[in-house]
């Protein structure tokens, strides 16, 4: 029996709405960046059509006017919420679960007592903390400046747009 052209397409059309759907779950569940490689493994979708549907969820979501978006960083990949909807989010979550309780430990002393060392912070954090500095600085989240031989870590701009606080609040905080 020939399958007609008509139903290789229906064929192709449920195919590529379950694809859309597995990265869109795997996107939800995950609640923070994921590389190609994680997505590739979790999803068994090979990279082409993984950055295919990574696309098609930002048009639909655009489209729609949703709330969410997927957001990419350093080629990697999350479902946020838009920033204008950070608030709302910010009053619901009791915790972060993009971040560790260690690493967010780690992050709030950088925040607090930048610039400061890495060395400095290995001291206070132990080696833990390495793993820790790499992530936030693939995120973006700070910024490393070779000092010796060590880094001096700040906080970078991307920092307070990511956790929706203004600089000010964390000077002021210091200061207390």
């Amino acid at each position: 029996m020939a399958m007609s052209k008509g139903t290789i397409d229906d064929i192709d059309n449920v195919r590529e709405k379950e694809e859309f759907n597995v990265v869109e779950a795997i996107l939800f569940v995950s609640g923070r960046f994921l590389s190609m490689q994680e997505l590739i493994s979790l999803s068994n979708l090979n990279p082409i059509i993984i950055t295919d549907m990574l696309g098609k969820l930002q048009e639909s979501y655009e489209k729609i006017g949703s709330a969410l978006q997927i957001v990419e960083k350093n080629n990697m990949w999350k479902m946020d919420v838009k920033p204008e909807f950070s608030n709302i989010v910010n009053k619901l979550a009791t915790g972060s679960s993009e971040f560790t309780k260690a690493e967010q430990e780690t992050l709030a002393i950088i925040a607090f007592k930048q610039p400061i060392k890495q060395s400095v912070i290995i001291k206070i954090r132990g080696n833990k903390a390495y793993d820790h500095i790499k992530k936030f600085a693939e995120l973006e989240l700070i910024k490393k400046k070779k000092q010796g031989h060590t880094h001096e870590l700040t906080l970078s701009d991307e920092f307070y747009d990511y956790f929706s606080v203004d600089e000010k609040n964390i000077a002021e905080k210091k200061q207390v």
